[in-house]
């Protein structure tokens, strides 16, 4: 399945692009795909064309775009390292309002159903969670989002089913904060969190810290959440 490059219209005009993969059928419930620090590299096209295959209009969209347009990174350390600096610099009160344009943008796709929903990674997995707990989607997944324990603050804000996945042997993640975010979002409605004998990264089979039982089994409990909570 081969998507296609489009243009995101946002508040302050153009210039702002996704990757769109549609479904078979041409319809599906719409589904926001955000990328790691990588940029919207091959490896998030192909997150975004696996849910495409399996029935959603899937949208993974440019949030760098203000910073430098079509980031696309590796995985060696200079990559990581770049990855990193874009993030700090990034805006985001604007990056947000960049999302909501891309929301937008994908709900005004012909065939988009009604609902939107979005999985994330790593960056992308903390901004899944700040979707959520602003009312912006219909349901969230997010994988590894390192920001997500200091966002903890709008927890009570969660309206929608949301899905976090963790790997316990993440340097970058700690299982006490994961048990912070657990304890936070215990009382917040349809919560699932799952952690997995794997490191970061564990979903993209880019990296050296792939784990294909892990990805595989975190793929399939994402993908029956998203379908049974936007269709």
């Amino acid at each position: 399945m081969s998507g296609k490059k489009i243009d995101i219209k946002t508040g302050s005009g153009s210039g702002m692009t996704g990757y769109l993969a549609m479904s078979e059928s041409g319809k599906g419930p719409g589904l926001l795909v955000v990328q790691e620090i990588f940029g919207v590299n091959s490896h998030i096209r192909e997150v975004a064309d696996l849910y495409a295959a399996a029935g959603f209009v899937a949208l993974a969209p440019d949030a760098f775009w203000r910073l430098e347009k079509n980031v696309e990174l590796g995985y060696t350390p200079a990559d990581m390292q770049k990855g990193m600096a874009l993030a700090k610099q990034l805006d985001q009160e604007q990056a947000m309002a960049d999302f909501q344009s891309a929301i937008e943008a994908l709900k005004a796709v012909p065939g988009c159903g009604g609902k939107v929903g979005v999985v994330g990674y790593c960056f992308g997995g903390t901004v899944a969670y700040k979707l959520a707990t602003s009312d912006r989607v219909q349901a969230a997944v997010g994988y590894y989002g390192g920001g997500i324990e200091a966002a903890l603050g709008s927890a009570g804000n969660l309206h929608c089913p949301l899905m976090l996945h963790f790997g316990a042997k993440d340097a970058h993640i700690s299982m006490a904060s994961v048990d912070k975010i657990k304890a936070a979002l215990k009382d917040s409605g349809h919560v699932e969190i799952y952690v997995y004998d794997a490191d970061h990264g564990f979903n993209c089979d880019q990296r050296a810290s792939y784990d294909r039982q892990s990805a595989m089994l975190a793929y399939g409990r994402s993908y029956a959440f998203l379908k049974n909570a936007l269709t």
